[in-house]
């Protein structure tokens, strides 16, 4: 059942609610540790009341396995992304996909268009370089090989408000620190990848996209330096942006290597991108790339020439769960608050905005989830220090999503603990016998989701870890996968 709108969801959810709130509160009196489990804390010097934990049965009904502070708000760092991705595949459905419109203003002739172009963000969270190659030889397609007026980018569909990449962890170019924004060009960061050339003892250096107005150095002496942190040896200066330069080399033994950095001035890389991908392709541009609003007269827009596409959800929550990608979710997150249009209707422009998104999550949890304890929501990414939840509270969300018609993309979307995702490098006895979402922060380690056990039982996992040594908590996670899964 898909409920984009709440109200009609909340005699369904009811019953099932209040079966999976009594199958989960209880009985959640503190029990005792699992002795691997505890044995690792105490060796991570983790005290047993920084831990909240919480193992029972996927399908409700039974008593806890284990119990300890569950009802206990704490940080689960990217662990809220269950939130978010599971209340968008039950409102959105998992089909839904993001269109972005392309609208042509004045007349086409000769190959020339006498007017301007306008690209209409709508949230789209993978709207990559490839997609937006694809989106500009749409627009050739048209006829379109020189534009005679400007490429308008609008941006207005998502209000955030100026944000510092540097605010969070003081690490501005780190591509997970990029701000939410309704037209999201590949993460606003560079792709650079160093191809060594033996023959003339330098690494050549590619850059995806191409940027307008920014000098790209395209190559880098090599070393026989062993490969360890090339990116420090490359010395990368990244403080004008309007140069990529570096002042190393780049370590022979390495091979080929990519690597991805947000760019340094965010608020200008859609317009350079766009430039710089257009000229490339052999596109003429008159006038400029500029931000700018698609004219809507009487409050509707016009037919647009086009809309891309993006994948559908079942997709893009993969991408954002395996590889906890943080942007990602919260332009998922702030899509929850834009107005949907139906099949065929007209485009009537819309805002979303992080309190509209949080109020619509709240609604919808107590609709869907109930209970007393509904999450503190930030920006539905867990890349927060203000987002708190109990396990209580996740696991009757995870119980809710297993017996609902979105399982299957749910679980699917989960890293497969010792096999892909964030938890490729688990080191579990049982490899494979789990689909966790993981979250880290500065003293939080959180694991939330499904085990499979011996018995063939599924039971619904969460275990999180508020503690300054918290990072040390990954054996004593690994320890408490194992255990969950031998219940005979």
């Amino acid at each position: 059942m898909s409920c984009r709108t709440v109200a009609p969801c909340w005699r369904s959810a009811l019953l099932l609610g209040i079966g999976l709130l009594v199958a989960v509160s209880q009985p959640l009196r503190a029990q005792p540790l699992p002795a691997e489990f505890e044995a690792a804390l105490q060796r991570a010097k983790l005290p047993r009341e920084s831990v909240a934990v919480l193992v029972v049965d996927a399908a409700g009904g039974a008593p806890p396995r284990l119990s300890h502070r569950a009802n206990v708000p704490l940080n689960p760092a990217s662990v809220m992304k269950l939130v978010t991705t599971y209340a968008a595949l039950d409102t959105l459905g998992p089909a839904f996909m993001w269109n972005t419109p392309v609208f042509v203003e004045g007349a086409v002739r000769d190959g020339t268009l006498y007017g301007n172009l306008y690209i209409l963000g709508q949230g789209d969270p993978k709207l990559v370089v490839e997609r937006l190659w694809l989106l500009l030889r749409r627009v050739q397609g048209l006829g379109v090989r020189r534009i005679a007026g400007d490429i308008v980018l609008d941006r207005s569909a998502f209000e955030v408000g100026p944000q510092d990449p540097s605010d969070f962890d003081g690490e501005p170019l780190r591509p997970y620190n990029a701000a939410p924004d309704a037209l999201l060009l590949n993460f606003k960061s560079v792709v650079m990848t160093f191809v060594p050339d033996f023959a003339a003892n330098t690494a050549q250096v590619s850059f995806e996209p191409p940027l307008a107005g920014v000098q790209m150095q395209s190559s880098v002496a090599l070393s026989n330096a062993a490969c360890n942190d090339y990116r420090a040896t490359l010395k990368a200066d990244f403080s004008d942006a309007t140069r990529i330069g570096f002042g190393g080399a780049y370590p022979a033994a390495c091979g080929e290597r990519t690597w991805s950095v947000a760019y340094a001035d965010p608020k200008s890389y859609g317009v350079r991108a766009v430039e710089g991908l257009w000229r490339e392709m052999g596109g003429k541009l008159v006038g400029t790339v500029r931000e700018g609003r698609v004219p809507a007269p009487g409050g509707v827009l016009p037919r647009p020439a086009f809309e891309l596409a993006s994948p559908s959800l079942a997709e893009v929550i993969r991408d954002i769960n395996k590889y906890s990608n943080n942007v990602m979710a919260q332009q998922l997150f702030l899509t929850l608050s834009l107005p949907q249009r139906g099949e065929g209707q007209p485009i009537v422009p819309g805002v979303a905005t992080q309190q509209a998104s949080r109020e619509f999550l709240q609604r919808w949890w107590q609709a869907r989830i109930g209970g007393d304890d509904a999450p503190i929501l930030d920006n539905g990414s867990g890349l927060s220090r203000h987002e708190r939840i109990s396990a209580n509270a996740l696991a009757r969300l995870l119980q809710t999503a297993y017996r609902s018609p979105q399982m299957p993309e749910l679980m699917a979307s989960l890293p497969i603990t010792g096999v892909d995702g964030t938890l490729r490098r688990a080191r579990v006895k049982t490899a494979g016998s789990a689909h966790l979402k993981s979250g880290s922060l500065r003293d939080v380690t959180a694991l939330a989701g499904y085990v499979h056990a011996r018995s063939g039982k599924r039971y619904v996992l969460v275990a999180v870890v508020n503690h300054s040594h918290a990072n040390a908590a990954r054996p004593a996670m690994d320890a408490l996968i194992d255990w969950a899964t031998k219940d005979n």
